[in-house]
């Protein structure tokens, strides 16, 4: 069986990451497909070094697995039950630190900088092994602190560090030291980096993910609202600002195709699974239980199963969304 090989593009957005897990899940069980590149921003990243671990320890059998111990440990990592939530929702406490974050830095908030997170991640990757042996190839973005400028790491960078530094949320978490210098939320400069599937991989699908909606219908009208869509905005510019980079450009159509450019751009196809969450709001991204988690999965398969049901012959061949229509 030839399988088609496509390169995949996987956004943040906290525990609505469950939703890849979903659709990963479905594209690894169809078996039709091999995934070349992956890049990956916060909860994009740690999907994406899951999936790699997991291709290089059993194909796509081990990837499933590997996505599922990963994200049944995250939902156990949250230290007691009032800290959990029920579903959707988000705890008492957890809501209260909220609040804390608007007054206290994270030095002060957590002086010990205790992060269950670095545990789970550093015990179920091997950073060594992927630097030299990832079935996939790896980029994983990050936000230099001190200047805004995006930084994709790639597989003989990868390391707990970046992969925690890829979704350090500057207000709840210490900025993360690479090299000596800080790092932030790769979603305040990518989400995620759809560049590196175009520069360093020969697949000419590129297949996005995304976890947060590309129009919202209601204009946001309270305090709290407001401050919600001013985040989903920072966290959405430099993708939107990219894929209509991507959009003018396809859109070109020289009539002779001379460049090295041109022919690539002519050949690159995309493609786009958008996950409809509207149902939950803004607070369930930090809702951690498996309940949850596995709510998002369902959606994330069944999404995946009618992407690949309507699109799958298209692969290869021609994009399965109009960018204009889209981003333009």
């Amino acid at each position: 069986m030839t399988k088609k090989v496509i390169n995949l593009a996987l956004q943040g957005g906290g525990a609505h990451g469950a939703f890849t897990w979903g659709v990963l899940d479905a594209l690894l069980e169809d078996g039709h497909i091999q995934f070349e590149g992956v890049s990956g921003t916060s909860a994009g990243a740690m999907n994406a070094v899951v999936l790699a671990q997991g291709l290089m320890d059993g194909g796509a059998i081990g990837a499933r697995q590997a996505l599922d111990r990963f994200w049944h440990a995250l939902a156990n990592s949250m230290p007691g039950d009032l800290l959990k939530g029920d579903g959707a929702g988000i705890s008492t406490v957890t809501k209260a630190m909220q609040q804390w974050t608007r007054f206290l830095s994270p030095s002060q908030m957590n002086p010990f900088d205790l992060n269950p997170l670095r545990d789970l991640v550093v015990n179920q990757i091997d950073f060594a092994a992927l630097q030299t042996h990832s079935p996939v190839k790896l980029f994983i973005a990050t936000t230099h602190a001190n200047s805004g400028k995006l930084r994709v790491f790639q597989n003989h960078e990868m390391s707990a560090d970046v992969i925690l530094a890829s979704a350090c949320l500057p207000t709840i978490c210490r900025s993360v030291l690479i090299d000596g210098e800080p790092y932030w939320d790769g979603a305040y400069s990518a989400n995620p980096a759809v560049f590196p599937l175009f520069d360093y991989c020969s697949a000419c699908d590129i297949l996005l993910i995304l976890l947060q909606p590309l129009c919202l219908e209601a204009t946001p009208d309270s305090a709290r609202e407001i401050q919600s869509r001013i985040l989903d905005i920072t966290f959405q510019s430099g993708f939107l600002r990219e894929m209509q980079m991507f959009t003018r450009l396809k859109a070109r159509r020289p009539l002779f195709v001379w460049s090295k450019l041109d022919r690539h751009i002519a050949r690159t196809h995309f493609h786009l699974i958008e996950a409809d969450l509207a149902q939950f709001d803004a607070e369930s991204k930090l809702a951690v239980n498996l309940k949850f988690f596995s709510t998002l999965k369902d959606l994330g398969r069944e999404a995946g199963q009618k992407w690949l049901a309507a699109h799958h012959q298209k692969l290869g061949k021609s994009s399965s969304v109009d960018l204009a229509e889209v981003f333009a």
